[in-house]
């Protein structure tokens, strides 16, 4: 055996840096939970609540437990229930335990006890407030969303939800979009790449069009004007193929095969929008 290596203690500030400093779970539960309690106080129902948050009401419910203002039979039965098992058990034990006792699913137990770390965002959240793991699983969910009812709105979401994300053209230059908010606070139908310095603006229309192009998802499309003599279709390209919408030749996957690794295979045709 070798010699062991000796030990060098680890410098202030160093380790992982966080792939996203802003994200604030804590934060994050507080402001949630501060307005909840807000609309929860004004006398409204959790239905009413949840529509104005964005939130479940059973995530509304779980809001007002961990600020501890919400009180019903149920909740204090499965509290002191739990904390009783707690006591010997650690957490999944005594959330099982607790669902044996009382005939209930783990998950409703769960959801009458305060949050441990940070709230769950709905798939609109802004990217800002929710988690690295989060992001990819809003990516997830509006591109199963998407392939359950491909209209064009629901493809939208799909484009939103990749915005900052990285892509490479067939030749391989990396490249990224936005998506701008304007004046009414909704978003414009508008992407704007940025690959450099500057930033280009590429219609969304022009999106659709390549996409009604595809003959049959996951097919090999050979070139970026394959899908159509169109204004921005190289970055349509990339965007197409992280998305898992179509493959590429051989040559062309070696060049973007760095943001390949993640792309969502979605079966079926796309000409239905």
């Amino acid at each position: 055996m070798g010699e062991k290596r000796a030990y060098k203690p680890r410098k202030p500030g160093g380790g992982r840096k966080k792939l996203k400093p802003e994200y604030d779970a804590g934060k994050n539960l507080k402001d949630q939970m501060d307005a909840a309690v807000a609309l929860y106080n004004s006398e409204m129902s959790l239905q009413a609540i949840g529509e104005e948050l964005g939130l479940n009401p059973i995530k509304v419910r779980k809001l007002l437990i961990t600020a501890d203002v919400y009180e019903s039979e149920m909740a204090e039965k499965v509290r002191d229930t739990f904390e009783e098992y707690r006591e010997t058990q650690n957490y999944k034990e005594a959330i099982l335990s607790t669902a044996n006792a009382l005939q209930l699913s783990k998950s409703s137990v769960t959801s009458y006890l305060p949050y441990k770390k940070g709230v769950y965002f709905p798939s609109t959240a802004e990217k800002e407030i929710i988690s690295v793991g989060a992001e990819r699983q809003q990516r997830y969910r509006t591109m199963k969303r998407w392939r359950a009812d491909p209209t064009e709105e629901n493809f939208w979401g799909v484009v939103v939800a990749y915005a900052g994300v990285k892509f490479k053209t067939y030749s391989g230059l990396s490249f990224s979009y936005e998506v701008r908010k304007g004046r009414n606070g909704e978003y414009t139908k508008e992407l704007w790449i940025d690959r450099r310095e500057k930033s280009k603006s590429l219609a969304y229309s022009s999106v659709l069009l390549a996409l009604k192009n595809i003959k049959k998802v996951g097919e090999v499309v050979d070139r970026p004007k394959a899908l159509g003599d169109i204004r921005g279709v190289t970055y349509i390209y990339g965007m197409f193929y992280r998305f898992g919408l179509i493959d590429v030749p051989d040559d062309a996957k070696e060049k973007m095969k760095r943001v390949n690794s993640s792309h969502i295979k979605v079966p079926g045709t796309v000409n239905t929008i």
